[in-house]
């Protein structure tokens, strides 16, 4: 499985998160709400330090992750990031 960011989402991330170089940002599955993969269950993002990295994706020296306790979430599945024009809000996508 990997990672894939548009352009769109990383200039959200930077803007949005303020995120900068050699930051690492953790994509993960909460309790709550529903996806396409789970029911009871989200994708969650968050600034923080990488503890059992299992998938990466390095862009403009940011890292994007997801840990192994959070991979079965995806259920082999690519991860695909977006925004919505409209909302300008995260959308995920999960492709395999």
């Amino acid at each position: 499985m990997k990672i894939v960011l548009s352009n769109d989402a990383m200039a959200w991330f930077k803007e949005e998160m303020e995120t900068t170089s050699g930051e690492y940002i953790r994509f993960y599955a909460r309790y709550g709400g529903s996806s396409a993969l789970h029911e009871g269950f989200s994708l969650g993002v968050t600034k923080e330090e990488p503890m059992e990295l299992s998938v990466e994706l390095i862009e403009d020296n940011i890292h994007f992750y997801i840990e192994d306790r959070d991979i079965w979430y995806f259920d082999d599945h690519d991860l695909h990031v977006n925004v919505d024009s409209e909302l300008q809000e995260l959308t995920y996508s999960y492709k395999k």
